[in-house]
């Protein structure tokens, strides 16, 4: 009798850490986002040029992608759950500064902070996913809920910043944070287990930690500023230059290290190479969409912030239902199939979006791009994120949360990096084209604007078709039957 008692406790507290570890994550994805929608008022305030004002974005994407790798295997070696709570703790704080600061400098400073803190908790808090549910349809159903908060955050992200910023101040984009993160750190002290470290030494390998950090901050900086000084520029190929010398010299340090911040030997397990490529290659083609997306809803059909948030609304609605379904349908075919065919929506969805006109509606012309979108998000990043963590030991599963979540963020600056240069290139044409003898009419610039955005979606189509023939090639299919030990019944 008392036995039957304990169980479902058990499998209450699962779903209630899992509802806690999505709640931390969401507040890292949600901060990539809902700061774009406050920068005019966040100007403003503080009479910031152009050019300081992208490093409140580009603070926290330095700081955020550079640190994920190190991030990641800390909590290997030091302990998931303290890790986790240490990244929480300094997020939630420097959250609040954020909120508090009295100049763009202050603000920019705060929010490189905030990016460290998250490059620690998010793959903690993965880490913690994978050695708390049984590998299985009880992972597979965590890590679909997972997905679904890394691939629809940024929606709302866009949605809430534009409300917060109407409504309130652009300083609660950042006051949001902070009982979101008390709630976080009081319920994680009472439900998370201490998850000690599984590893034989604690050693930190520090020349790594030192080179692989150099390394992706520098190719981030300099993917985030190649569109503006030239890809081919001296100051941008010496940048490049910089992190691949500081990446071979990581890989060699690596391989002579006895103890290791990477083990070269992670990358054996092919299924995680075929998943974080794919995930580069989608998010290179996702983030182009958000980015191209706000501004034709705002630039060109004339949509006040929040009516552009609210338009967003439909990806995270749609992805949720894809998300919550995937692992029902891992469970019967395998996550191979399904990573052959979801890349191709996305591609369908960008394709649909490269003949958006100059005087389109949203239901005729954007929606239907969208709902692509989101059901191609949805059944991939789920399905990816099974396939990089499936068969990881557990005293490396932070190290591949880490890995996972850096090949997201680089192939999202890379992708936004390129199609935001090719997309410039595109509509700077268009107008040289015109030969025009007086100053481009507005219809003009509009007309060149979109022209811009169709080679930008385009060519963004192109990686869903590259990630579907990684699948097809790389990844190693395993017994969809196997998939269901374990499995819990959550009703998915």
């Amino acid at each position: 009798m008392a036995k039957a008692k304990a169980a479902p406790k058990k499998q209450t507290n699962h779903w209630l850490i899992l509802v806690l570890l999505a709640l931390a994550q969401f507040m890292v994805v949600l901060d990539v986002s809902i700061v774009n929608v406050a920068l005019p008022a966040i100007q403003h305030a503080f009479h910031m040029s152009q050019g300081t004002l992208q490093w409140i974005i580009t603070a926290y994407t330095l700081t955020f992608g550079g640190f994920l790798l190190l991030g990641g295997r800390m909590a290997d070696l030091f302990g998931r759950r303290r890790i986790f709570l240490a990244g929480v703790i300094v997020f939630t704080i420097a959250s609040f500064a954020c909120g508090v600061s009295q100049s763009g400098n202050q603000l920019i400073i705060f929010r490189a902070i905030q990016g460290l803190a998250g490059a620690f908790m998010s793959p903690a808090a993965l880490s913690i996913v994978l050695v708390t549910y049984r590998q299985g349809h009880e992972r597979n159903v965590a890590l679909s809920v997972w997905g679904a908060v890394a691939a629809g955050g940024a929606a709302f992200g866009v949605l809430l910043g534009g409300i917060i910023t109407q409504y309130l101040t652009w300083r609660w984009n950042f006051f949001v944070n902070v009982p979101i993160g008390i709630i976080v750190v009081s319920t994680a002290l009472m439900i998370l287990d201490k998850h000690e470290t599984s590893l034989e030494h604690s050693s930190m390998d520090l020349p790594g930690a030192v080179l692989a950090t150099s390394c992706l901050t520098i190719l981030v900086y300099a993917l985030v500023k190649a569109p503006t000084q030239g890809w081919t520029s001296h100051t941008s190929l010496f940048y490049f230059a910089i992190s691949l010398i500081t990446g071979i010299a990581f890989l060699y340090n690596e391989s002579r290290s006895s103890h290791p911040l990477m083990p070269l030997s992670i990358f054996r397990l092919r299924n995680l190479n075929g998943a974080n490529a794919m995930m580069v290659l989608i998010t290179a083609g996702m983030f182009s969409i958000f980015f191209f997306t706000t501004l034709y809803l705002q630039e060109i059909l004339g949509y006040t912030p929040i009516k552009t948030g609210v338009s967003f609304l439909i990806v995270p609605v749609v992805l949720a239902i894809v998300a919550t379904n995937v692992p029902r349908i891992i469970q019967k075919v395998g996550y191979k199939p399904i990573l052959i065919v979801a890349p191709l929506f996305i591609s369908a969805g960008l394709f649909w979006m490269s003949f958006i006109p100059v005087n389109g509606t949203f239901w005729g012309n954007v929606a239907p791009g969208l709902i692509l979108l989101a059901i191609g998000m949805g059944a991939t990043f789920v399905s990816a994120t099974i396939a990089a963590t499936d068969g990881v030991p557990k005293e490396e599963s932070g190290l591949a949360s880490g890995i996972l979540n850096t090949s997201q963020q680089v192939g999202g600056a890379v992708g936004l990096a390129v199609l935001t240069g090719l997309s410039t290139a595109a509509a700077t044409r268009y107008i040289t084209n015109l030969h025009l003898t007086a100053a481009p009419t507005g219809l003009d610039l509009a007309t060149a604007t979109v022209r811009g955005f169709h080679d930008g979606y385009l060519i963004a189509s192109f990686f869903g078709v590259a990630a579907s023939i990684v699948a097809i090639f790389v990844l190693k299919q395993k017994n969809p039957k196997g998939s269901a030990d374990g499995a819990i019944a959550v009703g998915v």
